[in-house]
């Protein structure tokens, strides 16, 4: 009886051993959540707390720190030097990998810009500790103008329509350009897309042509997934078309009746309370090279700002894909 049970014993040890080896790694990484499975910080782009988020900016850092984000990106310097902005980071302990700068000045109040010196530009980011820069949206048609009655949105979608091929060459010339002198100096450029590039010009659209002239080598692209969304397109076939061309991603979500578009208008929500397929859309980022994962989100909030980031930061810090 005593050899019985030692064999019995011996024989559910090596069961157990066999049914643990058949279960690693793949059954054991399904067990993570993405983030800590990928390795990688979820990022927050600051322009989800409005513009009230530059008056204090060592209260904001401490804020998003306290929910959990440690990776940030920056809509503007919100009109302070790089040197303040380093330091109510370092004091809360977040980092600020990436900056998004306007094309060229709109008003005298406009900060850094890509029109800048490329010597200004590096310097700037290298005091943030920020290695990227981003143009959110192409540069604007000089002839934007509101006609009577005309939503903003309106004009936008028709002056884009009427400057057709031309402006997306424009801007893939100029990203070109720019990446070209910034890159000797440590930094990549990219390009934030909204729904405006998918609208239709002819057989193409200014999506296909800011990929097709974009020098692959210089130029990365910032996939906002909302926003792809939102034109009607499936972020993961976007991404699966970008590999090795896309490093940044705007984790956005749209509400379920969120219609679809190509006049910068969208329904937002929370990411996670939305329709967008994380659990599918995550995974094909990160195939596709993207390492700088910042939750994003429009106006209007259903709860505050703050709140949105919160619920958003619960929810991807749960997420298994």
């Amino acid at each position: 009886m005593h050899m019985f049970n030692r064999r019995d014993t011996l024989a559910g040890m090596m069961a157990m051993g066999t049914l643990a080896m058949a279960q690693s790694p793949a059954a054991a990484a399904s067990r993570q959540t993405f983030f800590r499975r990928v390795g990688l910080p979820i990022g927050l782009q600051v322009y989800t707390l409005g513009e009230e988020a530059g008056r204090d900016l060592d209260a904001t850092f401490t804020q998003v720190a306290a929910i959990g984000y440690r990776d940030l990106e920056l809509p503007s310097l919100y009109g302070r030097t790089p040197a303040d902005i380093r330091r109510a980071a370092d004091g809360a302990g977040v980092a600020i990998s990436s900056l998004h700068l306007a094309a060229a000045p709109r008003g005298p109040a406009q900060g850094l810009t890509l029109a800048n010196p490329v010597a200004e530009i590096a310097d700037s980011l290298g005091t943030l500790g920020a290695k990227r820069a981003v143009l959110p949206i192409m540069p604007f048609p000089d002839n934007m103008h509101l006609l009577p009655g005309e939503a903003m949105q309106a004009m936008m979608g028709r002056v884009i329509a009427a400057a057709g091929a031309d402006l997306w060459k424009r801007t893939a010339a100029l990203l070109n350009e720019r990446a070209a002198a910034l890159n000797p100096l440590g930094i990549r450029l990219g390009y934030h897309n909204h729904n405006v590039e998918f609208a239709p010009i002819g057989q193409s659209n200014g999506w296909d042509i800011l990929v097709r002239e974009t020098d692959p080598r210089l130029v990365d692209f910032e996939l906002d997934v909302g926003w792809v969304a939102t034109a009607g397109r499936d972020p993961v076939d976007v991404l699966n078309s970008l590999k090795g061309r896309v490093a940044q991603l705007h984790v956005k979500d749209v509400a379920r009746v969120n219609p679809v578009n190509f006049g910068l208008s969208m329904k937002p929500s929370d990411v996670g309370a939305g329709k967008l397929d994380w659990a599918r859309i995550l995974p094909a980022a990160y195939r596709a090279g993207v390492r700088h994962f910042y939750l994003e989100q429009e106006p209007p909030f259903v709860s505050s700002r703050m709140d949105a980031a919160r619920n958003g930061y619960a929810y991807l810090s749960r997420l298994r894909a």
